[in-house]
């Protein structure tokens, strides 16, 4: 794959970014192109390794090196063929995605690895800016009803697939546009929305219907849907979030972090948020309790926002800068990662728990905190260490905990899991004709994992209707 001898001659290279104080002043996306050159070397520097351990890296088993070889070589049409075997959505993963390919490339041994995820982007946007992403509809129709609830990665991979079986599929979301988080948790300086709109123009020529504004267990009930379809498809995610709790969480300021997001989402997108309700982080001190995506999210929307000072605080210890030798290659490698929004601004402080959030008149206006460490696998509070960070604004990005379980999934009966997720073999839940996929079987996981488990669940609904 690739030149011969590319991954000794020709160095890694990232796409740039606009300047900083230029991408705060906007909500667009910041990364600049590279241009056609430059992205036939990186193709080029994928090397006949023999064993592509990127293929395990990432759970989609996208064929990389065959679309890096098809970059070096320019063949466009051949890439993006290649990246479309595995892939519905590469233009979302190539913006949002980790990227555990690259952490598994056989060059990461040198902490070099082949910019598998620009190429990936670089091809499927090429591909729609010259029309080469067409509708691909069935030339055959079952007949056969699918209602997929919800339209996060995983609702939508499997629409996509099993409409491209000639099944009849519905998309039935519970917000005002399809997309899920994808639509209303990732700011748009990290994926505009026009991604989304031109790939569900290409679902809708496929057949998929999008009826949004319907909260299924409460506008539809669980029977209703069993007697209308042939199967369900629950693609909801882990929606309930982890709350903080300590004393003063009640307090005015205090928020979780999809809350803000999704305020700032529809804002970009021209929607009127009232005054009353508003959560925003203009002239105020901010903490982000969480070091995760969804807080570097917080950071990046509060910077925009033109808050005073941001702070992450994040429970555990400072990952080390290098692996540890306890976590070898191709493990994902647990290090030290600052983000693009970190890079913006804003402090970080490990190893912090907080103890209580501290208010006057109902509002914020601080957090108690004390440091820990790890002592026997368990976090201990260092003595001595009580501290108080003065804030206005405090957002919660813990992480999720599962599913919503009143409702819909209460009037299913679906078991769960010992963790509360939807319980799944194959797919199948306990339920007869009932499927479950991405976060809301898996629990709160990457945008690769859902859409790979999105078309797995698709292939397993259409054996299952082809054989009633």
């Amino acid at each position: 794959m690739g030149k011969l001898r590319g991954f000794l001659e020709i160095q890694r290279q990232k796409p740039s970014s606009q300047p900083v104080p230029e991408r705060l002043r906007h909500w667009r996306e910041f990364e600049l192109p590279l241009a056609e050159p430059k992205l036939r070397d990186q193709g080029a520097r994928c090397m006949d390794c023999g064993i592509p351990f990127c293929h395990d890296g990432c759970p989609l088993g996208n064929l990389i090196p065959d679309w890096n070889d098809h970059v070096y070589g320019g063949r466009w049409e051949a890439a993006l063929r290649a990246l479309h075997a595995t892939n519905n959505f590469p233009e979302i993963t190539g913006r949002v995605c980790p990227a555990p390919c690259e952490t598994s490339c056989v060059l990461n041994l040198e902490q070099q690895p082949v910019t598998i995820k620009t190429l990936e982007k670089s091809i499927i946007d090429r591909a729609f800016a010259v029309g080469a992403v067409l509708p691909q509809p069935s030339r055959v129709r079952t007949g056969k009803r699918v209602a997929v609830v919800g339209s996060g990665p995983a609702g939508l991979a499997a629409a996509q697939q099993l409409a491209r079986r000639g099944h009849d599929v519905v998309v039935l979301e519970k917000a005002d546009r399809i997309g899920g988080l994808l639509r209303y948790g990732i700011p748009d300086f990290k994926m505009e929305k026009e991604i989304l709109d031109r790939r569900m123009s290409q679902m809708r020529e496929e057949g998929v219907e999008f009826h949004t504004s319907v909260n299924c267990g409460v506008d539809v009930s669980g029977d209703e849907l069993r007697r209308s379809y042939d199967a369900v498809v629950l693609a909801g995610g882990a929606m309930r979030p982890r709350d903080l709790q300590v004393p003063g969480r009640e307090l005015s300021g205090v928020h979780f972090a999809m809350d803000f997001l999704t305020q700032q989402n529809r804002r970009v997108a021209g929607d009127i948020v009232p005054d009353e309700g508003a959560i925003l982080a203009t002239g105020k001190r901010v903490v982000v309790l969480g070091g995760g995506d969804t807080g570097s999210d917080c950071v990046g929307t509060s910077l925009r926002q033109g808050a005073a000072h941001v702070l992450s605080l994040e429970l555990m210890p400072r990952p080390p800068d290098e692996r540890a030798t306890a976590n070898p290659w191709p493990q994902w490698p647990l290090v030290y990662r600052t983000s693009s929004s970190h890079e913006e601004g804003g402090e970080r402080e490990f190893a912090v728990m907080t103890k209580r959030v501290v208010g006057e008149n109902g509002r914020v206006v601080g957090l108690a905190a004390v440091h820990v460490e790890l002592k026997d696998r368990q976090i201990v509070e260092v003595p001595g260490s009580e501290y108080t960070i003065p804030c206005e604004l405090v957002l919660l990005a813990m992480g999720f905990v599962g599913p919503v379980k009143e409702g819909l999934l209460e009037q299913l009966g679906v078991a769960l899991d010992a963790r509360g997720n939807v319980a799944v073999k194959n797919g199948r839940t306990s339920i007869d004709g009932v499927f479950a996929a991405g976060d809301m079987s898996r629990g709160q996981s990457l945008v690769v994992w859902a859409i790979a488990e999105g078309r797995k669940v698709a292939a397993e609904v259409d054996s299952y209707l082809t054989a009633t």
